[in-house]
């Protein structure tokens, strides 16, 4: 059957259930059969790949079962709705999750919320609305701790750490990654990601510009994880640490090229480290022009 085809039929099924809904109920509720009829009429739109009818037909089917006082129905129809919209209107479709997430929220699915959690702050990132995608990965972390879903909160916390670092936020970025490499040292399958949390720690604690707190940082790191000391990641913090100190660029460029050409960094921390290199540069533009 062609999109079309199957498109008609949907708006058929609409109809029905618009007219059901003008009607009298004399036996059972004229909102079930409606939403029976809307039903249908959502999966032929996306049989049709209709996706904003199927979309707009979800809201109806919601209402409905709002109207029967069925609430986990209607959160589920919202959430229908909103992954109709995902394909066509972003914003439609956050709108529509966020209803979803109510109603979740309301009859104490605390997974459900979670995960629509951080299904909307993955559409935030999408849309580049960093501040929207950290209060919603946030919710998610309370939600999944609440659950004891301490790998996913987790896996939501380092999502804020990388973008608080990147609005600026460096100390809000340090204390979850420390405290994650500290729960990674108490866990054999975490122990290997223990060196790059302490890494975008570090790197962090550099955009701060303060050396005094970094070498203090690179002390508390060596304690918390005696191998830390003999790592790479370690050794790329120290000469870091040691060029900011010295005001030498070329040092601190050395540093990284040495790091990169074994182990390749990655955007976010190529981006941090720029911050950095060109802090530096400044502060030597400075102290030359004093002299």
């Amino acid at each position: 059957m062609s999109d079309q085809n199957q498109i008609k039929k949907g708006e058929d099924f609409e109809k029905q259930a618009e007219k059901k809904l003008k009607g009298w109920a004399f036996f059972g509720s004229k909102h079930e059969d409606a939403a029976d009829l809307y039903e249908k009429a959502a999966n032929f739109y996306k049989l049709g790949k209709s996706w904003d009818q199927a979309g707009a037909v979800y809201v109806k089917l919601a209402e409905c079962f709002l109207k029967l006082d069925s609430k986990h129905e209607a959160a589920n129809a919202f959430a229908d709705a909103g992954h109709c919209y995902k394909k066509t209107n972003p914003t439609e479709c956050i709108t529509r999750l966020e209803q979803s997430l109510d109603l979740f929220m309301e009859i104490g699915r605390l997974g459900m919320s979670a995960r629509y959690c951080k299904e909307i702050a993955e559409l935030y990132e999408q849309e580049q609305n960093l501040e929207k995608a950290m209060v919603y990965y946030d919710k998610a972390v309370d939600l999944y701790q609440g659950e004891e879903v301490n790998s996913s909160a987790n896996q939501c916390r380092l999502k804020i750490a990388q973008y608080a670092a990147e609005l600026e936020q460096y100390q809000k970025a340090i204390e979850i990654y420390e405290d994650i490499a500290k729960q990674a040292l108490n866990n054999n399958l975490l122990k290997y990601g223990v060196r790059g949390h302490l890494l975008n720690a570090g790197i962090c604690q550099l955009c701060k510009g303060d050396v005094v707190a970094i070498t203090n940082a690179l002390e508390k790191y060596e304690d918390l994880d005696p191998t830390f000391s003999g790592s790479r990641e370690y050794k790329l913090l120290s000469a870091l640490a040691a060029s900011i100190d010295e005001e030498d660029v070329e040092k601190f460029t050395d540093a990284i090229k040495e790091f990169d050409s074994i182990t390749k960094l990655d955007a976010w921390k190529t981006t941090l480290l720029l911050r950095v290199k060109e802090m530096l540069k400044a502060k030597e533009m400075e102290d030359d022009d004093l002299t």
